[in-house]
């Protein structure tokens, strides 16, 4: 019997140890859990976001837009919102060498909150270059004035900005033995540009020879820039801009939109003769129609003018600078103007225009505007007009003027 009480006294003691055991460990707090282990946690208790939550304020205006808004007819027209929004503005300078603005860039500027873009876009004409007495100092004097007026503003508003270069800020003009006439501009333009503290916020694609030839994406739109200061572009450039066309990046895109300085086509009085358009016109806008390039936004004639020709939508923007021209043909008086450029991707017409005088801030309709105009170098027919819409009147001006090979579109 001695064995068994021994037998029965191991097993009451491994039954206490066990019994002590539970004990220690049911009075002990909870391990804290790793960084992971907390990550997880806080992650599924989170509570869920309320449908029924108020949707965020819109995002308070800088002084400047208030004070600028007060001023102002209170029926200024902020437009329905597309599914990416652009302000685009084009030739912003003044004389020669001038480091002033006119007081329309500095509206403009304040302007711009007002609509709360996605993007802001300038086909051109920045500064007031291309004269070569200019000394070094005086061209970065210049840049200088740019950037406190316009570029600095939109870093300081985290808007991304979108440009191409223009015959003022850096001429790709000729000279003899097809040397650069402005060598000393562009090598200028390109440093400030190139300069991080001058980042212009985009998302570049291929910065190429940036700011000369470049690519972007904002969201699902594909931007190309060339380098449209003069009206030649080289072989091997126009080889890398058909390149950058057919690329994944391009192509995937919903939209692609190239932005130049001189238009394809003339559209305005003192500008309509070779050399302030682009030489080729018919085949550069055939290879824009080839890989689907919806619009072209060109500067330039100091005019606006929404048109096309063929496949191709042309945007030519007016000046909000020194010296807005009056369109060919047209008794209309000149005017500043800035657009408002929403994309709509589920539309057939796929942008829309608001376009403002930015002197009285009246809006620009299509109906004020010319049917089409008749420029040396082909028809460019109003945004809204067909071909086929022109009048036999209409059509025999046209062909008095260019001949029939010049008025079909």
């Amino acid at each position: 019997m001695g064995w068994q009480r021994f037998l029965t006294g191991v097993i009451l003691g491994a039954i206490c140890s066990v019994l002590l055991a539970c004990t220690e460990a049911a009075i002990q707090p909870p391990s804290s859990p790793t960084p992971d282990e907390a990550a997880i946690e806080q992650t599924d208790t989170a509570a869920p976001a309320s449908a029924d939550a108020p949707p965020e304020a819109p995002a308070e205006l800088p002084a400047a837009t208030e004070q600028l808004l007060a001023s102002l007819d209170p029926s200024l027209t902020d437009p329905p919102r597309g599914d990416l929004r652009l302000v685009v503005m084009s030739d912003l300078n003044g004389v020669y060498g001038s480091t002033d603005y006119d007081p329309e860039i500095d509206k403009t500027m304040a302007l711009i909150p007002f609509w709360h873009p996605d993007l802001v876009l300038c086909s051109g004409d920045m500064v007031a270059g291309q004269d070569l007495t200019l000394t070094p100092d005086q061209i970065n004097a210049m840049w200088s004035a740019f950037d406190e007026h316009v570029a600095a503003p939109l870093r300081a508003a985290g808007l991304p900005y979108g440009f191409t270069i223009g015959n003022h800020d850096a001429s790709g003009a000729l000279g003899l033995n097809d040397s650069p006439l402005f060598q000393q501009e562009r090598d200028l333009a390109a440093a400030y540009w190139q300069a991080p503290e001058h980042d212009p916020g985009v998302e570049f694609v291929d910065r190429f020879e940036f700011p000369f030839y470049y690519s972007f994406r904002r969201d699902d739109v594909f931007f190309l820039s060339w380098d449209g200061s003069s009206s030649r572009i080289p072989a091997d450039k126009l080889a890398w801009v058909e390149e950058s066309l057919a690329s994944e990046a391009a192509q995937t895109a919903k939209a692609r939109i190239l932005i130049g300085h001189l238009p394809l086509y003339a559209v305005a009085v003192g500008r309509d003769q070779p050399g302030e358009v682009m030489d080729n016109a018919d085949q550069l806008r055939a290879l824009l129609e080839k890989y689907d390039v919806h619009t072209y936004i060109s500067g330039h004639h100091h005019a606006y003018y929404p048109g096309h020709r063929g496949d191709l939508q042309l945007l030519h923007m007016g000046i909000i600078g020194s010296g807005p021209r009056p369109l060919i043909d047209s008794d209309l008086p000149p005017w500043k103007a800035l657009t408002v450029l929403d994309i709509d991707f589920d539309t057939p017409e796929l942008t829309r225009y608001t376009t403002y005088d930015i002197q009285t801030m009246a809006l620009i309709e299509y109906g004020q505007l010319p049917r089409f105009l008749a420029g040396h170098n082909g028809i460019v027919l109003r945004r809204d007009v067909e071909a086929t819409e022109l009048s036999a009147d209409e059509q025999a001006f046209c062909e008095a003027k260019l001949g029939p090979s010049l008025c079909t579109s």
